[in-house]
């Protein structure tokens, strides 16, 4: 069973709102959902430096992976790589369900023919359940990706998780010098032009280096693959679809 805030969501809404980065990822941890709260990493291109900053306060937090099936192999060994250097204790790596597979993907093609699905199947179905029993997770989103992402508050809620953006603010030039300043290493696609990182048919280097994003599912509308849209029963009233600010954000 889902634990129920002690505090209600608005007031730990605007308790963590304006905290910056370590410190907001540290009263989330330590405090505000304190074993209640997991990171959902890709284990991409920047994941390192959301993965750097939670080991730094607790490296036995649950890190949550979506195992699509469709990743690079250089992803998989850059999440062993990720995980022995900070010392990680809890990676999850979660799959897609084996009955849902062959029912709708058998052949593993469904991604050329919808994407949409394709994501659903292996990624928004297996997060929902694997994140059963938190209350909080936290992202790598920064709002320099563009799109949707261009207006993301530093903490949010759902209707049925509270999701924490630590960096959501950080440009792509403190990324890039926070990398160089921990020493930290880079997913081996980066050297091919890769800026951001998902399941292998449908990632390309980007069509315009100033759009992080534009390599992924390129040719297409499609812009997320769904885990931060999903449809979710309101536990708040009023509750903000994912993605939309707070008010003063």
């Amino acid at each position: 069973m889902k634990h129920q805030p002690d505090v209600a969501p608005e007031i730990l809404l605007k308790r963590f709102q304006d905290l910056p980065d370590r410190k907001l990822l540290r009263a989330a941890i330590e405090e505000g959902f304190k074993g209640r709260v997991a990171v959902v990493s890709s284990f991409g291109a920047e994941s390192a430096i959301v993965l750097s900053l939670v080991a730094e306060i607790d490296p036995s937090v649950p890190v949550i992976f979506l195992d699509t099936g469709k990743h690079f192999p250089e992803t998989l060994d850059y999440r062993d790589q990720l995980i022995d250097r900070f010392g990680l204790t809890d990676v999850r790596s979660v799959k897609p369900a084996v009955v849902d597979l062959a029912q709708e993907d058998p052949d593993g093609t469904l991604w050329q023919r919808n994407t949409v699905r394709c994501c659903e199947l292996r990624k928004v179905a297996p997060l929902s359940q694997a994140l059963e029993g938190f209350d909080a997770w936290v992202t790598g989103r920064k709002r320099f990706h563009g799109a949707l992402r261009s207006y993301l508050p530093r903490i949010e809620h759902d209707g049925t998780h509270f999701k924490i953006n630590p960096i959501v603010d950080w440009s792509a030039e403190k990324i890039e010098q926070s990398f160089d300043d921990l020493n930290l290493p880079r997913h081996p696609l980066t050297e091919d032009g890769f800026l951001s990182i998902g399941c292998a048919p449908c990632t390309q280097a980007p069509l315009d280096e100033s759009a992080v994003r534009s390599g992924r599912w390129a040719g297409s509308q499609k812009t997320e693959c769904g885990i931060h849209d999903r449809p979710a029963p309101s536990t708040v009233p009023n509750a903000r679809r994912p993605g939309t600010p707070l008010p003063g954000c």
